[in-house]
């Protein structure tokens, strides 16, 4: 366990993001051991790629399940027309299953706020049906002897009597809890003490009486296997029961499809798929987002699953292999973070992973027999996603390295700049990279040509930190570059894998708001003889955390309210203000800094105060990098493959860094380099 306590003062290392805080570590045995496990992928890289690779592999199955999800649930769910009226044609069945598809995946546009409140009564009615129908059945067909079932002995006397046949039964009887899976998909957007009290005292046993009558009834009814369900439901009542099981169909399909844009969009902001449109759908609820591209693809193959395979038999085949497959890479995961996030003792982890891996892996093995009958689709699915996203990020990070490797000191620019006459023109540039140490070699490339630097200049890095969120008075790590009359600093924006990321003038204006606080913090700190390293390039500070709201917006008729909440005052009495101009149409903004009253602030701060000022008045430009990665000469031709042809081609078809941050186009400028990785 890490003991950190909060400073007013705090210097933050800006490659991870986590604090270098005077840090008191236990050093029991459970923490040494989740140590050496970290530091063993640390050390060997083959074993921290094939880790990356079983992460892709549950991810690519989970996003296939959300292909299956809503084909079996509609489908099954449809299919039992044909119990109430036999002489049904195969085709409508199928063609209402498509109508259903359609309507479902259309209405994701609209969000699921708009009928959520549908949900909870659908899936109460929904349960409370199968185990009305259930109980119906243990009264009528089996009343005493069916409670026998309960006994895991039966289980041991079925596979011991069905030899081969009864291991290979395994792979159908794994859909019998394939749908629980549905209630943890979305576990980000509830508590877990909710899950828990839900499952246990309403699903579970709505499911045991479902499951039983059901067995009730086929201890009577043998031959209707197939159809189990609808066939044991009273007459009365079917019509009710069917519409109830196609709404929850949806409901179920509705949590995949949601849980599937949720896990796309944590996996692009850990680099490991293509940049896509994210629609947040709820200003309300944080986690309902929509993904046109993905959810247009996963209508396309649900309706190719559907019209293709035609029957829940071979849908279900290559679901139970899909979901399996989850639960499996799940439980190893879960093994792992047992043992380094939880620092519990290696015994507790590799008993989960032995009680629970055992049981999967025998389910899976029987899930692989159905790969010919329909269990090869998942897997045709995962080989193409997962080419996407390792690609994708193997030509990430092989871009990244060449920018550290090819970065440029300080010092070295200056000197170049000093031969070419460095010029300084007004207003903020912002050069976005994804260093957060020295130069890139983008701004080298354009300082070079064009020998001009903007009066402040700050290079901006925007991270994506392996925590689902980031508070937002502490997402902003500033430094400086270079000595202080350079005006050059470092900004590193974290955000968490579940954090929403618009660049607009709230995040100008807190940008710049950092770089007041961290101006006056600099005073401070020089006055009690604890100075910052003049220059010190990578020596990043958290402003902010004991200082106040900086910016205030302004109305056009003087009116100040404020923008980015209530907090106490800082020590310097300091805002900075921002003014809509009227003339000006296009959504830009002028920010009213208001220099700090405090009569024993140093004239060098308050001078560089107000060139911050001055430079935020005349205007902001965003200098981004137009980069094209090549494979070096020297590669192999799986490498080349990989980045001249796959990379490149989801360079261009995905949305590019500016339209992702938000960027104005008119205040823009790119900048085009070669990169040969």
């Amino acid at each position: 366990m890490v003991t950190v306590p909060r400073s007013d003062m705090a210097t933050t290392d800006a490659e991870t993001g986590s604090s270098n805080y005077g840090a008191q570590v236990e050093t029991s045995r459970e923490v040494k051991q989740g140590l050496r496990a970290k530091e063993f992928f640390e050390k060997h890289p083959r074993f921290r790629t094939g880790l990356l690779v079983v992460v892709l592999l549950g991810t690519c199955m989970f996003i296939a399940d959300g292909v299956f999800t809503p084909a079996i649930s509609v489908l099954s769910a449809v299919t039992g027309i044909k119990v109430a009226i036999p002489s049904l044609h195969e085709d409508i069945v199928i063609a209402v299953s498509c109508c259903i598809l359609i309507g479902l995946f259309a209405l994701q546009h609209f969000g699921t706020h708009q009928v959520a409140f549908l949900f909870a009564p659908i899936v109460i009615a929904w349960l409370f049906c199968i185990a009305s129908v259930g109980l119906y059945n243990i009264i009528i067909y089996n009343p005493r002897g069916i409670w026998a079932a309960l006994s895991p002995v039966y289980m041991y006397k079925f596979l011991k009597l069905a030899g081969r046949d009864g291991w290979t039964s395994l792979g159908g009887i794994v859909l019998c809890m394939t749908g629980t899976e549905a209630m943890f998909a979305d576990l980000g957007h509830f508590n877990q003490m909710s899950i828990k009290i839900a499952f246990t005292t309403v699903v579970y046993p709505c499911l045991l009486l479902g499951y039983i009558g059901q067995a009730a009834y086929l201890y009577k009814n043998p031959g209707d296997v197939s159809e189990s369900f609808y066939k044991s439901i009273p007459r009365p009542v079917f019509w009710p029961v069917f519409v109830v099981a196609t709404l929850a169909a949806v409901v179920g399909s509705q949590a995949v499809i949601t849980a599937t844009f949720s896990i796309i969009k944590q996996c692009q902001s850990l680099g490991c798929f293509p940049r896509v449109k994210l629609i947040y759908t709820s200003k309300r609820i944080h986690g309902q987002i929509y993904i046109p591209e993905i959810n247009w693809i996963l209508f396309i193959l649900c309706l190719a699953v559907t019209v293709g395979f035609r029957d829940t038999i071979t849908i279900g085949n290559a679901y139970g292999l899909a979901v399996i497959t989850v639960m499996l890479v799940t439980t190893c995961l879960m093994a792992l973070v047992i043992l380094v996030v939880w620092r519990r003792n290696i015994i507790e982890a590799l008993g989960f992973l032995v009680i629970f891996g055992v049981i999967e892996l025998f389910y899976i093995s029987a899930c692989i027999m159905k790969v010919p009958q329909g269990g090869w689709v998942p897997l045709v699915l995962t080989v193409v996603f997962m080419s996407i996203m390792y690609i994708w990020n193997y030509g990430t990070i092989k871009k990244y390295e060449y920018d550290l490797q090819n970065k440029v000191n300080m010092e070295t620019l200056l000197k170049i700049g000093g031969n070419l006459g460095l010029v300084r023109v007004p207003g903020v540039g912002l050069v976005y990279t994804k260093l957060v140490t020295a130069v890139p070699p983008i701004f080298s490339h354009f300082f070079t040509n064009l020998p001009a630097l903007h009066d402040v200049l700050v290079l901006v890095s925007i991270k994506s930190v392996q925590v689902p969120y980031i508070p937002s008075n502490e997402r902003c790590l500033v430094g400086r570059i270079g000595p202080k009359r350079l005006r050059m600093y470092r900004c590193v924006v974290r955000y968490g894998y579940k954090d929403i990321h618009k660049d607009d003038h709230k995040f100008e204006d807190k940008l710049l708001q950092s770089l007041g606080e961290y101006i006056l913090m600099e005073d401070d700190a020089e006055e009690e003889g604890n100075g910052f390293d003049d220059g010190a390039d990578g020596k990043m500070h958290l402003p902010g955390i004991q200082s106040s709201s900086l910016v205030h917006a302004v109305n056009n008729d003087g009116a100040s309210k404020e923008r980015f909440g209530k907090g106490k005052e800082s020590s310097g009495n300091s805002k900075v203000s921002s003014s809509e101009n009227p003339s000006r149409t296009n959504g830009k903004k002028r920010v009213r800094f208001e220099t700090p009253a405090r009569k024993e602030l140093n004239p060098a701060v308050r001078q560089e105060y107000e060139k911050l000022k001055e430079a935020r008045e005349k205007g902001v430009v965003y200098i981004l990098g137009h980069s094209h990665v090549q494979a070096s000469s020297a590669s192999s031709m799986i490498k080349k493959f990989s980045i001249n042809i796959v990379y490149t081609f989801l360079r261009r078809i995905c949305r590019g860094p500016g339209v992702v941050l938000h960027i104005p186009q008119e205040n823009s400028i790119q900048i085009g380099v070669v990169y040969r990785v």
